[in-house]
């Protein structure tokens, strides 16, 4: 009946409601199927202040790693010191000590400002490995235990006499009764900066590098 009363039309009415009815099947049967071509959801802006307000933090989470090493071209000969703190920002002090490479190197805030050859302790009488908070500041210390021998820029790690400290010969051959003797413009420097209760590792070999845990 509708096919008599469209009449010309029929064919191309007929056609188009079969591509329907076709194309119906076709979706019913690739129901569920991954369309060939999708949207790709835009990347998200990159934003340089997010990035470095999010360094900022992550490095304000790890102050005792190192950040930075003072560009020193060979192993520190004796008496030799280094000292650079331009434009190093605020932070913690920590100071160590490797008695197999016998250096000294200050830290503020993870980057190296000062480093030393340093005259350690004998057999008889070690420098102690292990980590010791600064316990005093002694700026005109003497030793009444090895005949008042002076002792300037102190800074006490033990009570049993043990110290970083200026005032002796920083040579090869020469030897402390445990303390960490560092040449006096050095001692200077570090005790300026020192406060009681900043920490001094002090260790048998091992070294430290950019990204390295200091403590």
């Amino acid at each position: 009946m509708i096919l008599k009363w469209i009449g010309g039309a029929t064919v191309a009415v007929a056609l188009v409601l079969t591509g329907v009815a076709i194309g119906g099947s076709a979706l019913a049967e690739g129901e569920g199927l991954t369309p060939a071509i999708q949207a790709t959801p835009p990347a998200p802006a990159f934003q340089p202040e997010g990035a470095i307000a999010a360094k900022i933090a992550a490095d304000a989470r790890r102050p005792f790693t190192v950040r930075r090493v003072l560009p020193i071209e060979g192993p520190i000969k004796y008496g030799e010191w280094h000292w650079d703190d331009e434009g190093v920002p605020d932070g913690p002090l920590v100071i160590t000590v490797d008695l197999q490479a016998r250096v000294i190197s200050v830290f503020q805030g993870g980057y190296e400002i000062g480093a030393a050859a340093v005259m350690l302790g004998t057999d008889e009488h070690p420098t102690p490995v292990g980590k010791f908070p600064i316990l005093t500041k002694e700026r005109h210390n003497v030793s009444e235990k090895y005949g008042n021998a002076p002792m300037p820029w102190t800074l006490r790690l033990t009570w049993d006499g043990i110290a970083i400290h200026g005032g002796t010969e920083v040579e090869n051959g020469y030897a402390s009764h445990g303390c960490v003797g560092i040449p006096d413009e050095l001692a200077k420097r570090v005790f300026a900066i020192a406060k009681k209760g900043d920490m001094v590792v002090v260790t048998d070999g091992k070294s430290v590098g950019l990204g390295d845990s200091i403590i």
